[in-house]
């Protein structure tokens, strides 16, 4: 009574309010059904906005909207970009390639353009340290330019030493470009950010978050690691900028991940994802032409593909390479992941090629950085062992390699991990190698690494106490999510 003698149209404003907010709640059900998901996700979401009103949209507006389509340049920055990169046209090639790789490479043609990279070199590494001291040197080198991009740049010991060299280089006329992502890189500091942009480096955060935009952007993180020297040496891989690949934290030896140095024609790729990077975050057409190089001038002549993902694809590009080699395997598949939360496709895949009699090995850190992503994997770890998939805990520390190494030929690793962010939220970026020599490398390194692990057994996991089934159960259904 009193309400309504201090608010003579208190219920006039109720009604009108409750009318839009049912009919913003329809038009968001209407689109979530016209994008035809999965019918799962797309009934979960129905009954998340139905029975949690408000809250409910709130967590769709957060974790349920698709980009897919969205473009990151406009058309005429993106003629122009390719124009100036000039990458290589896919040519029928004398390598003596598999049936199955060739397959993949069509796969790829399709989903990222027709590019095929001959005449590379690559550089693995497994320890920070070493990774380190070879990106800083060839930084010290740079006479043009430095493209950077990390999901992760912590402000400790390595990302001290790294920005220090990167004002030293831009003071002396080097155009030095640097990318990270904001909830990545959430405690750059600002004075930091202000040196360093007073030494002359463009330094931006990729997806700002702010008051305004803040549930139109929390959930997609850009988790790629690009760097681009005087457009001819290249690193991508899993590394973030941070101590613990080099130190270790928690008192665990340092993080065990794989990274790539690159020399020869698949730097342009490379230096093509940091330019489509930076117009999205800039609104700048980066127009340094790529390097040339001659057909062959490496001394192991790679060959290699590159292959973006993100929210804003029309496919879920990795995924399907993901699934596309694990179908095409006829021998082994061998998976090192930091987090495993696979789609329903590619658990399918890995069981029927355990099945089939395929070595299928995977291997995941004993101990991962997250508790809630360490049950959810759980999760799937009893269904993989009663298919024959044989799992390993790597036990000394954190793993964080994300690789996959099929048959005698094809190796991929880059920042994509095997779960759902990764193939759904995060924007990522991976290397494709078709090589019987990269890949007796990387099965070696893997061969070593399972001299440090415990292998998983199906009747030991069973008995894990009740509590823990539980929770990984429960979690499990955050999975998409997490």
């Amino acid at each position: 009574m009193i309400l309504a003698e201090l608010f003579p149209y208190a219920n006039v404003v109720y009604n009108i309010l409750t009318v839009l907010y049912v009919m913003t709640i329809l038009a968001v059900v209407v689109v979530v059904l016209s994008e035809n998901r999965n019918p799962v996700k797309s009934m979960a979401w129905v009954l998340v906005l139905v029975l949690l009103p408000f809250l409910g949209l709130l967590i769709y507006l957060i974790f349920g909207r698709s980009l897919k389509g969205m473009g990151l340049m406009s058309r005429s920055h993106l003629r122009e970009l390719r124009r100036l990169s000039d990458l290589p046209e896919v040519v029928d090639t004398e390598y003596p390639l598999s049936d199955e790789s060739r397959q993949i490479i069509s796969l790829v043609n399709k989903l990222s353009g027709r590019h095929l990279f001959m005449g590379n070199d690559i550089e693995m590494f497994t320890t920070g340290r070493a990774k380190f001291d070879a990106m800083m040197r060839d930084i010290e080198n740079a006479h043009d330019f430095i493209y950077l991009q990390y999901f992760i740049i912590e402000n400790d010991t390595v990302g001290q030493q790294l920005i220090e060299l990167l004002m030293l280089k831009a003071r002396q006329g080097v155009k030095v470009k640097v990318l990270y992502d904001y909830v990545g890189s959430f405690y750059m500091r600002p004075q930091v950010l202000k040196r360093m942009r007073e030494a002359g480096i463009e330094v931006h955060p990729f997806l700002e978050l702010t008051l305004t935009k803040f549930a139109f952007r929390i959930n997609w993180r850009n988790h790629r690691k690009v760097v681009v020297i005087d457009g001819m040496v290249g690193y991508v891989g899993g590394m973030n900028i941070a101590d613990r690949y080099v130190i270790g934290d928690k008192k665990q030896l340092p993080w065990r991940d794989t990274h790539l140095r690159l020399k020869g024609e698949a730097v342009a790729a490379l230096q093509y994802s940091f330019a489509v990077d930076w117009d999205f975050t800039t609104h700048e057409l980066l127009t340094n032409p790529t390097m040339h190089f001659d057909k062959h001038p490496a001394t192991r002549d790679y060959l290699v593909q590159m292959v973006s993902s993100g929210p804003t694809s029309r496919w879920n590009n990795i995924s399907l390479v993901f699934l596309r080699a694990i179908t095409l395997a006829k021998h082994s598949v061998f998976i090192q992941t930091p987090y495993f939360l696979p789609s329903d496709s590619l658990l399918k895949a890995m069981q029927t090629a355990a099945l089939s009699g395929i070595d299928v090995r995977l291997m995941i850190p004993r101990k991962p950085d997250s508790v809630m992503l360490r049950l959810a994997t759980g999760s799937y770890i009893k269904e993989c062992l009663q298919a024959g998939i044989k799992i390993y805990f790597y036990e000394p520390a954190m793993m964080h390699a994300k690789v996959i190494i099929v048959d005698d030929e094809f190796v991929t690793t880059g920042s994509t991990n095997f779960d759902f962010r990764s193939f759904e939220h995060n924007f990522e970026f991976n290397a494709l190698v078709y090589s019987k020599q990269f890949n007796q490398q990387m099965k070696a390194v893997f061969e070593d690494d399972l001299e440090q692990c415990s292998k998983v057994s199906l009747g030991k996991w069973k008995q894990r106490p009740l509590t823990q089934k539980a929770l990984e159960s429960v979690i499990r259904l955050m999975s998409p999510i997490l």
